[in-house]
């Protein structure tokens, strides 16, 4: 059998979780998680991180961080996972959903302006299969109207958005604050695990008092002052130093996992080209200003009658790949809130993508089956 997915471990993962057990410090903020902070703000040009116990948290922080209020509108779009939005109507918002792009699965910046209103707080781009979103027009927009940026970069670890001079700036340290996703699917993994990125000072403080259950306890852990208390909201934010542990031998071998994926990434595109020019599927579409981090392989089919034959002839072959997300702006919690704006390109998404199994120990020999068996489908 082929799996969609497979959890990668470098064999370092059980020694480090054992160091920290024999540390006697598991709860948070322990050795390791100082030295994943010290990797992603050293190593990646991060300016404050904080780890979470998932990427769904780390969003919930951002929701609190920013004061968004009950009837507060945020732009995110239709076609992502739902905690991007429950972290946001926790909080009482109304989330205003943004179609995708024609050519990708990204919120499409150009219908952003037409959604903006007084009520309007903050844009939330999801860097959908680490694909960067055109972050160079969000920002400008936000800037215009006074708006937060949060970047869901679940799938974005190792993956840049280039700027008109070339230079590259890592997902996640663009907007006013990020979050990031270490669950067994994504490229570098704790099992589950998350992340908040934040690169407006101005939020740094707080941030580790949301952390900590709405205490002051880091500060007097550094020495900051001479007890601590409750000033804030908050709530329990932080893993545990296994799972730290964990993802900081991940961390270690990065370079290594992502040339693996970009490889096994790269074998697809080009064995299913010639379907391609054949005009029988769709690929996944790098913009310009994005480069490939190589989460996932993705194929666009016809219709959804064309991808449910497909997905039943892959599983009869022992080949398991996967749909993805379904519409948010029709789904049975959230239809009678939106606002009636079809969304044909989020549909559209919803109803063709297939996801093809690619993890580190996917062998070049089971990758020539999944494509062979895609080709036969075909012709």
């Amino acid at each position: 059998m082929i799996p969609f997915n497979k959890p990668y471990m470098t064999g370092k993962e059980t020694e480090y979780i054992k160091e920290a057990v024999i540390s006697g410090k598991i709860s948070g903020d322990g050795v390791f998680t100082k030295k994943c902070n010290e990797f992603f703000e050293k190593e990646l040009g991060f300016k404050k991180v904080l780890l979470t116990t998932s990427c769904t948290d780390a969003l919930e922080m951002a929701a609190i961080l920013i004061d968004l209020q009950p009837d507060d509108e945020v732009i995110m779009p239709s076609y992502t996972f739902v905690s991007t939005a429950n972290a946001f109507v926790l909080r009482g918002a109304k989330l205003v959903f943004a179609d995708s792009n024609a050519d990708n699965p990204n919120l499409d910046a150009d219908k952003i302006e037409a959604l903006i209103t007084p009520k309007t707080k903050a844009i939330v781009p999801v860097h959908y299969a680490g694909i960067a979103c055109d972050m160079g027009k969000i920002m400008e927009l936000a800037e215009k109207h006074n708006l937060y940026v949060i970047e869901d970069a679940a799938q974005a670890i190792d993956s840049f958005y280039v700027m008109p001079d070339g230079t590259k700036k890592p997902l996640g340290t663009i907007g006013h604050l990020a979050a990031f996703s270490f669950h067994e699917t994504k490229n570098i993994i704790s099992g589950e695990g998350g992340m908040l990125a934040i690169n407006d000072e101005r939020f740094v403080k707080r941030a580790e008092i949301i952390r900590e259950k709405g205490t002051n306890r880091s500060s007097f852990f550094r020495g900051e002052v001479d007890k601590y208390g409750w000033v804030d909201v908050g709530s329990s934010f932080l893993p545990s130093d296994i799972i730290a542990a964990f993802l900081y031998a991940q961390l270690e071998n990065m370079d290594a996992i992502q040339a693996q994926r970009r490889q096994i990434w790269q074998r697809y595109w080009d064995g299913l080209s010639p379907l391609v020019q054949q005009g029988k599927l769709r690929l996944p579409y790098l913009p310009d200003f994005a480069t490939n981090n190589a989460h996932m392989f993705y194929i666009i089919t016809k219709d959804l009658t064309e991808r449910t034959a497909l997905i039943a002839a892959l599983k009869k072959e022992n080949i398991h790949p996967v749909f993805h997300y379904l519409s948010l702006h029709t789904s049975p919690f959230y239809a009678d809130k939106h606002d009636g704006r079809a969304l044909p390109e989020s549909d559209f998404y919803t109803d063709t993508l297939v996801r093809l199994p690619l993890y580190f120990e996917l062998s070049e020999e089971q990758q020539t089956r999944v494509i062979s068996e895609i080709v036969k489908f075909y012709n």
